[in-house]
């Protein structure tokens, strides 16, 4: 067993529910001293996890937060997220909002993190998603953000190396306590599982047992990389509609 996390100093910005609270879960199951870091204190505490209050859309905070830290050895950017919109029912103003959250917050986040994770030859782990790859109607802001995450994380890792290793863990659907808010209740989940290869969502705790892959000494030579936790991505739609036309 992996057993170098055991001790270190780990932040998890947005790590208070769902993706986030799995992979705080993860690194504290690791060994590790964790930190979650959202506006709003967890509805359900994870064991061994602080919490501390912090806007990641306010940079003057941010830094102030990063300052008051002895050590930091893992960021794991995972804030994010995106209400259901199409473009032209907001401005482009509104879109900016998601594009602060998903992708200006992680920048700020990694460079006020950055001497701490510099000294400590730590890393950083970015939470992607899938819909940075794919179109991605109705969170068009999101998926364009998550894309522009990816990029940055390689850039980041290159100009970071060798102190600090960056990777991003490109995520699929998730089952969590706001899945029926996304795939309506549980009729509606059974039916997106079926169109992933695995048969089933992920689980936070997926997600946390690749957030912590990354981090340890396991991954010490995997940087600038991007890990599909997908359960092997969706069916192809044009697969489907071939086998339709040939049974009727």
């Amino acid at each position: 067993m992996d057993n170098s996390l055991r001790g270190r100093a780990v932040v998890v910005t947005g790590g208070t529910r769902g993706v986030g609270a799995g992979i705080a879960k993860a690194f504290v199951e690791a060994g590790a001293q964790v930190v979650a870091c959202a506006r709003r204190p967890p509805e359900v505490p994870v064991e061994g996890v602080e919490f501390r209050p912090l806007d990641l859309r306010d940079p003057p905070a941010v830094r102030a937060f990063f300052a008051t830290l002895s050590r930091l050895d893992v960021l794991v950017n995972n804030a994010g997220g995106a209400p259901y919109r199409k473009l032209a029912d907001a401005d482009a103003e509104r879109h900016a909002r998601v594009v602060e959250l998903n992708l200006l917050a992680p920048l700020t986040a990694s460079l006020a993190a950055y001497e701490h994770l510099r000294r400590a030859r730590g890393a950083v782990v970015m939470i992607g998603s899938v819909s940075g790859s794919r179109p991605s109607p109705g969170s068009a802001a999101y998926g364009a953000a998550k894309a522009g995450l990816e990029n940055l994380a390689r850039s980041m890792a290159v100009e970071w190396a060798p102190e600090v290793r960056v990777n991003t863990l490109v995520v699929g659907m998730v089952r969590t306590e706001l899945a029926h808010l996304h795939y309506g209740g549980e009729d509606g989940v059974e039916a997106v599982s079926r169109t992933v290869p695995l048969g089933r969502l992920a689980t936070p705790d997926d997600v946390g047992a690749a957030a912590v892959f990354l981090a340890s000494d396991s991954a010490a030579y995997i940087s600038g990389a991007s890990l599909l936790v997908h359960g092997g991505g969706e069916r192809p739609a044009f697969l489907d509609a071939a086998t339709a036309n040939k049974e009727t």
